[in-house]
């Protein structure tokens, strides 16, 4: 089954803690953000002289206890610095070669990298790699940062200084964990795209994460984001801030507060369930529906990310709000059927219609995004035969128009549906009674509904999916296989 919304972004960790379960608690970290990406998972530890690594196709709960034993390096070389790594592809294949983290040999020794987002022309970074002998084993372009942190090694005084030539030599959407035998390292990118945060689980343990939602399984405390083009550097029971490369400004990307992020995470100061909330309240005052009979109608979300915001919307209008769909929990990604029949039954065995909630109801079925269009039409379907009088399709993020080229699944403009449709034309193709979508604006309105922070401005958000404002030029043609077109 093909969702329609974006895919997952990857989710990147790291553990600075002597002393602690070093593997363990990179495992549970990982699994902290199991929401990001479920295609593999990886985790590397060092003991202050070697780095492992273990790295597994699928869910971070396939590991087993033998493998995080050898991870955590026993009573004798007990780990002391772990990161890990759980993927969704946007660039390259799911081959084992494009796992992550990625462990290579710099001048200044061994290095273990995770990357989150997406670089623009990797194909050009390839050729250049290539033609210095450095061969990338994978077709991701996460392992391009690796090979050119390994070649701009032997122009540098310092292993900073060689990540900081190789960064800037790239464009693109990157948060980075980087860990070598007795480092931790996080770098976020000069536009702030994809998030990354700072937290600590004693006075000198500490924590990289893509969420602060990682820090929770161990009573973390969440100290700061990182800035656009900061890095952070933890040794020795200290971590030091720089500002690796200039701030060229803050495009933090808004879906991360729409779908991405967990609801329990925070972000901007923001935590999410809430802004989440806000965001249906507001969808209900920009397209409400007209209510005779309230015992007609019925609310109810898409779970789970359609969740706070069916609360918000259903506190709004007064509505009830119930369980309409229940979501199998179990069942992972499911593949694109060759007849109408299976991809029913794809819908049908992640999502449960239930009828004695909808039978004789008008339906309001709030979702966070329409990408594609069509699983969205196979759930109002799914409504209607379960005896829903009227189904109102309610979504709390603007059209999706435009593509995504620094993080998220979305780089072929005609998969998206409101590049070619228009909301009236979208809501005929799905089978709706109606369909409304939050502005941009009332989405950034509810992110600053809480009147004791200071507002966010709208141009610290990227979203160029909705507005088609990149912060960077991009280029006419980029698909996730150039890697492998190229090679």
């Amino acid at each position: 089954m093909s969702r329609d919304k974006p895919k997952e972004s990857c989710g990147i960790f790291g553990i600075y803690g002597p002393g602690e379960d070093i593997a363990n608690l990179t495992y549970f970290g990982i699994l902290a953000l199991q929401h990001r990406g479920q295609e593999s998972a990886g985790i590397a530890t060092s003991d202050g002289q070697r780095i492992k690594l273990e790295k597994l196709t699928g869910r971070v709960d396939r590991f087993t206890e033998a493998q995080i034993r050898r991870l955590s390096g026993g009573e004798s070389h007990p780990a002391i610095i772990g990161s890990g790594h759980v993927r969704y592809s946007n660039t390259g294949s799911n081959i084992c070669e494009n796992y992550q983290p990625f462990l290579f040999q710099s001048r200044f020794g061994r290095f273990a990298l995770s990357h989150n987002g997406n670089l623009l022309e990797p194909e050009v970074l390839q050729r250049r790699l290539i033609d210095n002998k450095l061969v990338p084993e994978g077709t991701s372009d996460s392992e391009l940062i690796a090979l050119l942190i390994v070649d701009k090694s032997y122009e540098a005084l310092t292993f900073e200084e060689a990540i900081r030539l190789a960064l800037k030599e790239i464009v693109g959407a990157y948060s980075l964990v980087i860990m070598t035998t007795r480092k931790l390292i996080g770098i976020r990118d000069p536009w702030g795209i994809r998030p990354l945060s700072l937290g600590k689980i004693n006075s000198d343990h500490f924590l990289l994460s893509s969420e602060t939602c990682a820090f929770e399984p161990f009573g973390g405390e969440h100290l700061s984001d990182l800035g656009p083009g900061e890095m952070i550097v933890i040794e020795d029971g200290k971590y030091c801030s720089s500002q690796l490369l200039p701030q060229v400004c803050k495009n933090l990307c808004i879906f991360e507060f729409i779908y991405f992020a967990s609801p329990g995470s925070i972000l901007y100061d923001r935590l999410l369930q809430t802004a989440r909330r806000h965001m249906g309240e507001r969808l209900f005052e920009e397209h409400p529906v007209k209510i005779d009979n309230p015992n007609e109608w019925v609310v109810g979300g898409v779970p789970n990310t359609g969740t706070p915001g069916a609360k918000g919307y259903a506190e709004a209008s007064g509505l009830e709000i119930r369980e309409l769909l229940l979501k199998n929990g179990y069942i992972g990604r499911t593949f694109i059927q060759p007849s109408q029949r299976l991809r029913s039954v794809g819908v049908r065995s992640k999502l449960q219609v239930l009828p004695r909630e909808v039978r004789g109801k008008k339906v309001v079925l709030v979702e966070d995004s329409i990408v594609r269009g069509t699983t969205t039409g196979q759930i109002v379907n799914l409504l209607f035969k379960a005896g829903a009088q009227e189904v109102h399709m309610r979504i709390t993020s603007p059209p999706y128009k435009y593509r995504c080229l620094m993080g998220i699944d979305t780089q072929y403009p005609e998969e998206l549906i409101a590049a070619t449709k228009s909301v009236d034309e979208i809501r005929q193709e799905i089978g709706a009674t109606s369909l409304g979508y939050l502005s941009l604006e009332g989405v950034i309105q509810s992110i600053n509904h809480e009147k004791s922070l200071s507002p966010i401005p709208s141009d610290h958000f990227c979203s160029a999916c909705f507005n088609g404002q990149y912060p960077f030029k991009i280029p006419e043609a980029q698909n996730r296989f150039v890697l492998e077109q190229t090679v």
